[in-house]
């Protein structure tokens, strides 16, 4: 789906892109979507989705709008759209009504491209970009202002290079990428080793700390990073090039800001990294896994397609495909209930001990007053 002109479109037409219904006057001439209290005349299209929303119609100044299937649209709208699925419709119509990102056509005076690199049609190159030796761009790639894209880079046709954002050397994206600002891929692995088992390995094995670590030396990183097809990572964020292979991630895959991958993870298709995901390095996770906001997941865990994992959980083992896990460490989703009930119960549980240990004592106190009456009965008939 593609951007409307920035010229007004009818009606009938956004409805036909949404493949959503169309009521009343399709020829209406629509500039902009926006919220139903923004309308400000004819050519606003009330993004009016939402039951509230919808109930505020008749007071405002629009006379076209977008509502939900079962809506009842007042009086005053001429047309409107019927969409059966909100957040999806709204998808497409940020779609429509995107205001592509500002860029000057070619390469911009205050730009460095290496004699070699390779530019396909319709490339910009912003101003102090760097596009290295041998590095490949794709027709109709755009590199905003002071981004980099290291030496043999490949980047596939449509894709965009937010300002900031550092493409290293070797990475290979598919077409229609988007990398936010400031983002890192391709950087060098976390990974370092000592000359003897040092006191992270001692304590995997032992539990105990027994190596030190004296020496710590770099193992390079001479792997890349491949993307595929309509990758999209947020601002912030870093992915690592793997030691020997590649990190890898798949076609559709979306990553939010400060998300951090280490080396040589490969992650399916259609995925979604929330803000805060942390996975260390040789984890392996399976297409359409959704992992929430700050989950951490420890290296060489595998997670099986269509999981997904709650928001602040630490992942440590496998996790099965469609499972739902949750919780520090995460486990699946019924268990993870019962524990925190369990944790609920706590205080109320600790009570009843209490209790319990009381009338405990009154007993125990009872029988040794009834033991000594009972030895000096004894006694008096001696």
């Amino acid at each position: 789906m593609k951007p409307v002109s920035s010229t007004p479109v009818s009606l009938a037409e956004i409805a036909a892109a949404l493949g959503a219904e169309l009521q009343g006057d399709g020829t209406l001439r629509i500039a902009r979507a926006v919220h139903p209290a923004e309308a400000e005349g004819p050519e606003d299209l009330a993004l009016a989705m939402e039951k509230g929303l919808a109930a505020g119609l008749a007071e405002g100044k629009a006379v076209a709008a977008v509502v939900a299937e079962g809506a009842e649209p007042p009086a005053n709208l001429k047309g409107w759209i019927v969409v059966k699925r909100p957040r999806f419709a709204m998808a497409g119509l940020t779609t429509l009504f995107e205001k592509p990102v500002h860029a000057e056509p070619g390469v911009h005076p205050a730009a460095f491209v290496a004699p070699d690199a390779v530019l396909g049609e319709g490339v910009s190159v912003g101003a102090f970009a760097y596009v290295g030796p041998k590095a490949v761009l794709g027709d109709g790639v755009t590199v905003m202002p002071q981004a980099t894209v290291g030496a043999e880079a490949v980047i596939g046709k449509d894709s965009l290079i937010h300002p900031g954002a550092r493409i290293g050397e070797r990475v290979v994206m598919g077409e229609r990428c988007i990398i936010h600002p400031n983002a890192a891929v391709g950087n060098d692995g976390f990974s370092f080793v000592t000359p003897e088992p040092g006191s992270v390995e001692s304590a995997k094995a032992t539990g105990k700390v027994v190596g030190t670590n004296v020496l710590i030396h770099r193992v390079n990183s001479i792997g890349t990073v491949i993307m595929g097809d309509d990758v999209e990572v947020g601002a912030n964020a870093t992915i690592d090039r793997g030691t020997i292979t590649a990190t890898k991630i798949g076609s559709g895959t979306k990553i939010d800001n400060l998300v951090q991958i280490g080396h040589n993870v490969e992650i399916g298709t259609n995925c979604m990294l929330c803000g805060h995901v942390g996975i260390a390095g040789s984890t392996i996770i399976g297409d359409r896994v959704v992992l929430a906001g700050k989950v951490g997941v420890a290296d060489h865990v595998k997670i099986g397609s269509d999981a997904v994992v709650a928001a602040n959980s630490g992942v440590g083992t496998d996790i099965p495909p469609k499972a739902v896990y949750m919780g520090y460490p995460a486990v699946p989703r019924d268990r993870a209930f019962d524990q925190y009930k369990g944790l609920a119960r706590l205080k109320r549980l600790f009570a009843d001990v209490a209790d319990l240990k009381n009338r405990v004592r009154a007993l125990d106190a009872s029988a040794n007053v009834s033991a000594d009456a009972s030895a000096e009965s004894t006694d008096d008939r001696t």
